[in-house]
């Protein structure tokens, strides 16, 4: 069953974010866009540049009002030795939610469960706290961060924009679609 369209399950966990601990909830993710973006484990390898190219982006997906959720099946402790340790790490400034228990990981369907790790898994949530992108990748292959952007902006126009679409490739700024009957085959 896809979880497009679905609402984020109820969640509560420990945080670490700019040298804290903090407990977060699905109900602090509603009423603005939100990124969960699920990875195998720190202190890895194809993870650290996911997170850095992340981080990298982050300003861009904060002027859209988007906040980013970093999750793993480690703890927010672990997050911090990460962080403190690595340089590719140490340039987060979003959210690392651990989730020693896979409460969340189960709740997005992105459980290997005979490891106990999470698939690399991205989410987009509306405010509403529905999702509204999903992309699962396997182990190996690592995500962009500015393709994610892009997806994003698509998500939060289509949602200001009913009746409208945005076909493949599509950049801000360019053409959209409204799907009528007069388009039916010619395109």
């Amino acid at each position: 069953m896809s979880l497009i369209g679905s609402q984020i399950k109820p969640f509560k966990t420990e945080a670490f974010k700019d040298g804290k601990f903090s407990t977060v909830t699905d109900g602090d993710v509603k009423g603005g866009w939100s990124v969960f973006f699920f990875y195998p484990a720190d202190f890895t390898f194809v993870c650290p540049t996911e997170l850095e190219d992340l981080a990298d982006n982050y300003d861009a997906f904060q002027a859209l009002g988007v906040e980013i959720y970093s999750v793993s099946t480690d703890t927010h402790f672990s997050h911090k030795a990460w962080h403190d340790t690595s340089p590719a790490i140490g340039k987060i400034k979003y959210t690392m939610l651990g989730d020693p228990t896979g409460t969340i990981t189960r709740n997005f369907d992105v459980m290997i469960e005979e490891a106990g790790l999470a698939d690399r898994g991205t989410f987009v949530v509306d405010p509403e706290g529905n999702i509204q992108i999903v992309e699962i990748t396997a182990g190996g292959i690592g995500r962009d961060a500015t393709e994610l952007l892009r997806k994003v902006k698509a998500a939060q126009y289509v949602a200001s924009h009913p009746g409208e679409v945005c076909p493949a490739k599509w950049q801000e700024g360019a053409e959209t679609l409204a799907p009528s009957l007069d388009l039916v085959g010619k395109i």
